[in-house]
């Protein structure tokens, strides 16, 4: 995951490559820390075909947030954690999927989204929103297995979709402090945390004997 490129196409075409430019830079240097010329250099496009596909760069920071909910969402969809037949299976896997993918330093598994909100929440409406329906819908893609498992289980007092946002808190969090303190440990270790209190919420003494 640190070159950011195990799940997203080849580029090919100049706005492909200055996409691919813009995440790699945005999550290792920030959206306000990465210039057009930064980007144009990386993709190595010009300037003209820049301002051609882009008319300014928060134009290109909301594609750019747009481009990272497809790709991404497109991964999740096809990883092995899907496979299981247990509503309660699936969630448990994506949970113990993320703590996979967080290795190597930060920028490599750290979210576009959420870098950019926390820069651009107040001065971009448009990117936050883009950031907004990034990471809330990579929370809904959980919710119905959540509610299935929450019925299953007899699990009360909580939503399906305060849960599914509550696995995003942990995991921005996470991203957060890997890059305060250095390195992917702390992540990981915040993502254990969350999956030790699904288990007791859920009461699933099987996952937690093995």
């Amino acid at each position: 995951m640190q070159t950011n490129r195990t799940f997203r196409p080849v580029p090919v075409g100049a706005k492909a490559k200055l996409l691919e430019a813009a995440i790699v830079m945005i999550r290792s240097k920030g959206f306000a820390g990465t210039s057009v010329d930064d980007l144009c250099a990386a993709a190595g496009v010009t300037k003209g075909a820049f301002f051609h596909h882009f008319a300014t760069k928060e134009a290109l920071g909301v594609a750019a947030a747009n481009f990272w909910s497809d790709t991404t969402g497109a991964f999740f969809r096809e990883a092995p954690y899907n496979w299981h037949q247990d509503p309660l299976d699936r969630v448990m896997g994506y949970i113990d999927f993320r703590a996979e993918l967080m290795t190597g330093p930060a920028e490599g598994f750290s979210c576009v989204a959420g870098t950019m909100v926390q820069e651009a929440f107040n001065t971009s409406l448009a990117i936050r929103e883009a950031c907004r329906a990034s990471i809330v819908g990579n929370a809904a893609m959980l919710e119905a297995d959540i509610e299935e498992a929450m019925a299953l289980q007899g699990v009360t007092g909580v939503t399906a979709r305060s849960l599914a946002l509550y696995i995003q808190a942990v995991l921005q969090g996470g991203f957060v402090l890997a890059k305060a303190i250095g390195g992917a440990d702390i992540a990981r270790e915040s993502v254990a945390h969350l999956k030790r209190y699904f288990e007791m919420l859920f009461n699933h003494p099987k996952k937690q004997a093995k």
